[in-house]
């Protein structure tokens, strides 16, 4: 399923590239918001570690895939 990226929330968890590979990660907390951005800080395993946490962004209207819950 894909949303876009205007409607990620904390909690979500997306697919995303992280750690030099697309992988599943869950949004931790949203860092910026512009009128052409979305800066989100994501990790990729919970409990959340910060050796394992990312920094990404997506322009606006953006479509980002939803990590299936397994």
């Amino acid at each position: 399923m894909n949303i876009q990226a205007l409607d990620i929330k904390v909690g979500d968890r997306i697919i995303a590239y992280c750690k030099n590979k697309m992988q599943p990660c869950t949004v931790q907390r949203l860092l910026a918001s512009t009128h052409s951005n979305i800066t989100l800080k994501v990790s990729t395993c919970v409990p959340y570690r910060e050796s394992a946490s990312c920094v990404v962004q997506f322009q606006r209207e953006a479509r980002v895939e939803m990590a299936s819950l397994k």
